[in-house]
């Protein structure tokens, strides 16, 4: 009877600190930064990011900065117009030229935004 006594304890202890980490653990969340958004863009300049890669990280919303989600959109925009998937597995690039063009600009104006955010900050 001790045996299972001791075992139905340690059992209920295991049980209960399981149901606590659930309850107080939150769910995960994945916060596209504006270095996230950077790094891809550079990647798709350089031809070296994936489509898969470049879902990923624009279908997501981006709900804590209004900008950056305007960043996104317009990324969205880019691709439904410019975007060349086809190539990419033919060893092309993801962008017609337009849209490495729009690409490079959406680049230099959010690095211009990050330069100006920065410069605030002090």
């Amino acid at each position: 009877m001790a045996i299972f006594a001791l075992t139905f304890v340690v059992c209920l202890l295991i049980c209960g600190f399981m149901v606590t980490a659930l309850i107080l653990s939150r769910t995960p969340r994945y916060r596209t930064s504006a270095d996230d958004l950077l790094s891809l863009l550079d990647e798709a300049l350089e031809n070296r990011v994936s489509e898969a890669r470049w879902h990923t990280i624009i279908g997501y919303p981006i709900r804590h900065d209004p900008y950056l989600e305007n960043v996104r959109r317009r990324c969205q925009v880019i691709m439904d117009e410019y975007g060349q998937p086809w190539r990419l597995q033919q060893g092309g690039n993801l962008f017609s030229g337009t849209g490495i063009e729009e690409i490079r600009a959406l680049r230099q104006h959010l690095t211009a935004r990050l330069s100006l955010d920065d410069r605030r900050a002090f």
